[in-house]
């Protein structure tokens, strides 16, 4: 049974007790549809290694992207190892600011790596991913038990080049609306409500939020712009056999005509030409009624907020989509714990990834506010209870819609954000009509594609 109803300081002095799922059995089936059974446990007796808790050992884990604040760190993956190995502790690597994942690499050899899709190719790149099809047969690890969609991304990162399994799913990082219910209240416009509203019925009420009133400029919707909108179609923002930009398509058409309805909401875009809003503006600033983004980009920071002693009356609404799209959300990014492929302590690091895709450790990252990975919807019913800022939100909200599979990360993505935000920009400010926007963009992005076709290799 499921230890659910267990607060996070039982749930750590009992100790993950399913541990490492099917490490002491076969391993279950593969999942109905996914390609989880590619890399299942076998059912044999497994090797001797050596495993954790044998010896005090310190074990370090690197963020390489994805927001993941030091509070979780601790409650999530520091503190629960620790309870339940004593002589274990997990440390967590914290560079310069503005280090790139690569210096730090060639500086540390962090044991554990925590990624989202973001930074999956600068590692792959770095050589620092650890091929983990040994250490899942090894450790007997049922690989069945995630989430396709997020078994699934991990194995298309590498399909068709030579097929190795670089990550584990740590959780599914869904999106979400969020909603100032300060400024719905400022302006008498009814909340939303728990039923998922097309892009239509958003943005009708989106334009009776924004306003300038006082010389404070308030915003009914921030999006994350064309690359927020684009996830709810699961657009690529490149050609993956090509590389050239993919943007010359009708779904990618109609997600520009939607930036460009939002931008021309009366009264959007400030006197001084603001046009992009983000977290800041809705959680710092509260200027911003509703916010289309992760859960991990908001929950973290909105707690540390609270801590701080700044809190405001918000809560969740099913994220909106296109028509013809009700029923399922955005895509859903998958943040992944690896191996470094120099660390020395292989076998134990892999241990805590095991422990921490058990059932009881994916419900401690329920209670602290991330989805979990593996397919168990019970421990949805657990989700936020020991994040206080979470009390009393309709988290039921978060599970309304199906999120999509990820698209496959380009090695060029992170360089071609820059020419998705000046298209945004183009849209907002610059005058220029979807069909123009489109091409300079697509243009745009082949240059650079080009030149990065000489830096960092074919995709």
């Amino acid at each position: 049974m499921r230890k659910g109803a267990l607060s996070l300081s039982a749930l750590a002095a009992v100790g993950l007790l399913a541990g490492c799922a099917g490490k002491n059995e076969g391993a279950a089936p593969a999942a109905s549809g996914s390609d989880n059974s590619a890399a299942s446990g076998s059912a044999s007796a497994a090797p001797t290694y050596k495993k954790l808790g044998d010896e005090p050992l310190t074990l370090t884990l690197y963020v390489t992207s994805g927001t993941f604040t030091d509070t979780e760190f601790k409650a999530e993956i520091a503190d629960p190892i620790h309870k339940k190995y004593p002589n274990v502790t997990i440390e967590r690597i914290t560079p310069a600011a503005q280090t790139t994942n690569e210096e730090v690499l060639s500086t540390y050899t962090p044991d554990i790596i925590y990624s989202s899709s973001s930074s999956h190719q600068d590692i792959i790149r770095a050589g620092a991913y650890e091929d983990l099809r040994e250490l899942i047969r090894t450790h007997n690890f049922d690989t069945s038990k995630i989430k396709p969609f997020l078994w699934n991304y991990v194995l298309d990162m590498t399909k068709g080049k030579g097929d190795q399994i670089y990550a584990i799913p740590y959780n599914s990082n869904q999106h979400v609306l969020y909603y100032n219910k300060d400024i719905f209240d400022k302006f008498g416009v009814p909340y939303p409500t728990g039923e998922q509203m097309t892009w239509d019925q958003t943005l009708e009420l989106a334009k009776k939020l924004t306003r300038t009133v006082n010389g404070v400029h308030y915003v009914g919707l921030a999006v994350d712009n064309l690359t927020g909108l684009a996830k709810g179609l699961g657009l690529p923002y490149v050609d993956r056999q090509t590389g050239n930009a993919a943007l010359d398509t009708p779904d990618w058409r109609r997600t520009f005509e939607l930036q460009k309805k939002i931008f021309e909401i009366p009264g959007y875009v400030g006197p001084d030409k603001t046009w992009n809003f983000g977290r800041d503006q809705f959680m710092k600033d509260q200027t911003i009624a509703m916010r289309v983004s992760w859960l991990a980009n908001m929950v973290g920071p909105l707690e540390e907020l609270r801590q701080q002693g700044v809190e405001f009356d918000w809560d969740f609404a099913p994220a909106p989509n296109f028509e013809d799209q009700l029923g399922k959300t955005r895509e859903a990014q998958v943040h992944t714990l690896s191996i470094n492929s120099k660390s020395k302590h292989k076998d134990e690091a892999f241990d805590v990834i095991a422990e921490i895709l058990s059932e009881e450790g994916q419900d401690i990252l329920s209670r602290n506010g991330r989805v979990p990975a593996i397919n168990d919807e019970s421990l949805n019913a657990d989700y936020g209870k020991d994040v206080p800022v979470l009390q009393g939100k309709t988290v039921s909200n978060i599970f309304v819609g199906e999120p999509l599979q990820e698209h496959y990360t380009s090695p060029y993505e992170l360089e071609i954000g820059d020419e998705m935000t000046q298209a945004a920009e183009d849209l907002a400010i610059n005058g220029l009509d979807v069909n123009s926007a489109i091409r300079k963009a697509t243009d745009a992005i082949n240059k650079k594609v080009e030149t990065l076709r000489t830096t960092i290799g074919e995709p």
